[in-house]
């Protein structure tokens, strides 16, 4: 994936207003007892792993466990992020679990499932925070759940 984003789409990088952002980072410092940087880490990322998923909509990217928390988060908030997906997208973004993926506890799985996602991330230059996507091999997430954002490849969005 040697592609680069289109500067449009580093721009969704920068669409979430600064009110928005304010609320999300809080919601997401309260439900998950987070500090104040992690929580703004984790919205960078999250609009990090959407912008790919947008720019490359056949490839099956995945969060992790720390960037679904924030992934969630801004699902909850059904207004603003209908918008997002619509404005930068042009369709809504689904999250769902792929049923059919075992899970996989251990810190070199974790890295392998979450290499393409981080990989892609890196080469377009966009944010990401290693300590979020390195971190919580001991634990199984979502995305080895098969947490995936949905539409890629299968035709419908």
């Amino acid at each position: 994936m040697t592609a680069t984003i289109e500067p449009a789409a580093k721009l969704a990088q920068a669409r979430v207003s600064t009110e928005f952002r304010m609320k999300w980072r809080n919601q997401i410092m309260r439900e998950h007892d987070l500090e104040f940087v992690e929580a703004d880490r984790i919205i960078s990322d999250t609009l990090s792993f959407l912008t790919v998923c947008i720019a490359y909509p056949c490839t099956t990217f995945r969060p992790s466990q720390k960037v679904d928390i924030g992934w969630h988060t801004f699902i909850l908030n059904t207004k603003e992020y209908a918008a997002f997906c619509e404005k930068f997208a042009g369709y809504f973004i689904h999250h769902v679990p792929d049923e059919f993926t075992a899970p996989r506890r251990d810190q070199a799985a974790v890295q392998e499932v979450l290499a393409p996602t981080v990989e892609a991330i890196t080469n377009a230059g966009l944010p990401l925070h290693p300590e979020l996507w390195l971190s919580g091999g001991d634990k199984c997430s979502q995305c080895h759940a098969g947490c995936t954002n949905c539409g890629q490849g299968d035709g419908f969005h």
